[in-house]
């Protein structure tokens, strides 16, 4: 992967978790008040950022370690 895809794969990540986790923290603070729903809805979106930034960049450090692995599984012995 180019460092492009990386960051565009990060941003894409970290908006589908920030809106999901925002429609989650708004349904829940708005079975106590508007406010809270607002609230909820801007910490849920917090929250959602953070865990779609921290998936996408464990995911890329796994699969450099997979890539490492396989090359050294197919060096020649000399």
């Amino acid at each position: 992967m180019c460092m492009r895809s990386i960051r565009l794969t990060r941003a894409l990540s970290r908006a589908r978790h920030a809106a999901i986790g925002a429609a989650i923290g708004g349904a829940i603070g708005g079975f106590i008040s508007r406010n809270a729903a607002s609230t909820g809805g801007a910490i849920g979106a917090f929250v959602g950022a953070m865990v779609g930034e921290t998936r996408v960049t464990a995911r890329s450090r796994i699969d450099r370690v997979r890539e490492r692995g396989q090359k050294r599984v197919e060096r020649p012995k000399p």
